[in-house]
């Protein structure tokens, strides 16, 4: 394999820091590169994704779908010769039991009725 075929990323996260640049060869998936960002998610950060469907990669302004491959989701290999592209990360994680438990308490509030007997 000719190393004119890798694609070079670079994983930019929401507070501007970045995972690579790293090259990774055209039939790479994205769920392979979410799992790659799980390994290399710094430590010291205090939102951390447990799983793959905590993650979005975003390319050009689309969410990259992960059964798809690199070739199938970024720009044609051949048109960015010795450029890094810079994925977007975007993470989705579940809401927390207090905004859970809250959401289920203000609910329950309005649904309520009174009724009272004169």
């Amino acid at each position: 394999m000719a190393g004119e075929d890798l694609v070079e990323l670079k994983f930019r996260l929401a507070d501007g820091t970045d995972i690579g640049p790293t090259k990774y060869t055209p039939d790479t998936t994205i769920a392979s590169l979410k799992e790659k960002i799980l390994a290399q998610w710094p430590k010291d950060k205090e939102n951390c994704p447990k799983t793959i469907q905590d993650v979005k990669l975003i390319n050009a302004g689309k969410i990259l779908e992960n059964n798809k491959t690199l070739a199938e989701s970024t720009l044609p290999v051949g048109e960015l010769p010795g450029g890094v592209i810079t994925m977007h990360v975007v993470l989705r994680l579940p809401l927390s039991d207090k905004i859970n438990e809250k959401q289920q308490d203000d609910s329950q509030k309005k649904s309520s009725c009174s009724c009272t007997i004169l």
